[in-house]
């Protein structure tokens, strides 16, 4: 038991963290049980790192408190050393030492593992750490240095050495982010494998939702330094609560009124069956919204004040016209900002050309009615 600390049942992490700095604060309860994997996703400067790095001992607490299989490794009281909590953190830098080979890099982990102690002898320690890279794809690197592996094999010996420490939690702070894509699939498919095979708890702070597809159980989105959304991973993504949720999901979440049975915003009207009278946002998938070019030059007027061709059809396409604020290029083409109401499209490159859209253009917009949601905020 920690010093000074106190034990609990119950998850294998549960904690609830409090950090005060100057214009910041962060106020966030996260827990996971034995063998979960729970991604942590939000905006730039949201805290996800602050938790991380309090759970791992290394930024103290202010309030709050965070136990680790049972014992309080954090509070304002008590501050467990970070290599006395169980937890591993494995970050962007895989921190490999340099002047050792990937066996060896490995073989630290398993000489400092809770389970073996020291005890294990320097054969059998290289012997489990060869299996250990064997296990997440490095087989016959073994006698190399980190200087001699690609960004992906560093973090592959990285999450060997990870887990041959036997962490009671694994804290991933967006390991994948100096990776390219091609390897990045490969590493978190690896990931996944390993991770769920030990059995280990893991909380995974990414900015790419398809770690958190491919790899969570659960979500966890931080905005602002409080919780604002969480659950299984894809009721969150099908269920957005916040605009920075829904941008994830690749959804326009809009916000809106019903009244009478219609749903409206702006000039796009829809209907809302047994959805009650009052607030309500229609989640309209990017991907379902066409674009059509009315011709640059419109007038403000002419843009804000055309309505949609078929306002409140239970069935069919909903049609509005609205006026470009912005287009970011995407890597298939570009993304179309619009506004009144603010609705997000994408376009290919040949869609693009073809719609010769530019910012302050009037464009006509068009879903199907069946691909859009409406729901009581």
């Amino acid at each position: 038991m920690a010093p000074g600390g106190d034990a609990v049942s119950g998850a294998a992490l549960e904690a609830h963290v409090v950090v005060r700095r100057e214009g910041f604060v962060l106020d966030a309860e996260i827990s996971a049980s034995a063998g979960e994997i729970v991604a942590v996703m939000g905006p730039s400067g949201a805290g996800k790192s602050t938790l991380v790095s309090v759970i791992a001992g290394l930024l103290a607490i202010t309030e709050g408190r965070v136990h680790v299989a049972g014992e309080v490794v954090s509070s304002p009281r008590v501050q467990l050393a970070p290599q006395r909590r169980g937890v591993v953190l494995l970050g962007q830098d895989p921190h490999l030492f340099p002047h050792l080979s990937a066996r060896d890099n490995v073989a630290f982990g398993v000489r400092v593992s809770a389970g073996e102690g020291r005890a294990a002898g320097r054969v059998e320690r290289r012997s489990r750490a060869e299996r250990a890279l064997a296990e997440v794809g490095l087989s016959g690197i073994g006698h190399r240095r980190p200087a001699e592996l690609s960004g992906g094999q560093q973090q592959r010996v990285a999450l060997a050495r990870a887990l041959a420490t036997e962490p009671r939690v694994l804290l991933l702070d967006e390991p994948f982010t100096a990776l390219d894509p091609v390897t990045v699939a490969d590493i978190r498919r690896t990931l996944a494998e390993r991770v769920r095979a030990a059995g280990c708890t893991t909380v995974f702070v990414t900015h790419d939702v398809v770690d958190a597809v491919a790899v969570a159980d659960r979500l966890v989105v931080l905005e602002a330094g409080r919780v604002s959304q969480q659950g299984a991973v894809r009721e969150v993504l099908t269920a957005p609560a916040t605009d920075f949720v829904a941008a994830l999901a690749g959804v326009n979440r809009v916000a809106g009124r019903v009244e009478d049975g219609v749903w409206g915003a702006g000039v796009l009207r829809l209907r809302a069956a047994g959805v009650r009278d009052g607030d309500a946002v229609a989640l309209i998938p990017i991907g379902a919204v066409r674009l059509e070019s009315e011709g640059s030059g419109a007038s403000e007027g002419e843009a804000a004040g055309a309505g949609a061709a078929e306002p409140v059809r239970a069935a069919g396409t909903a049609t509005w016209t609205a006026r470009v604020e912005r287009i970011e290029a995407t890597p298939a083409g570009a993304r179309v900002y619009t506004a009144s109401p603010p609705v997000v499209c994408e376009l290919t490159v040949a869609q693009m050309l073809a719609a010769e859209t530019a910012e302050g253009d009037a464009v006509r917009l068009s879903v199907d009615v069946a691909d859009v949601r409406i729901v009581a905020s």
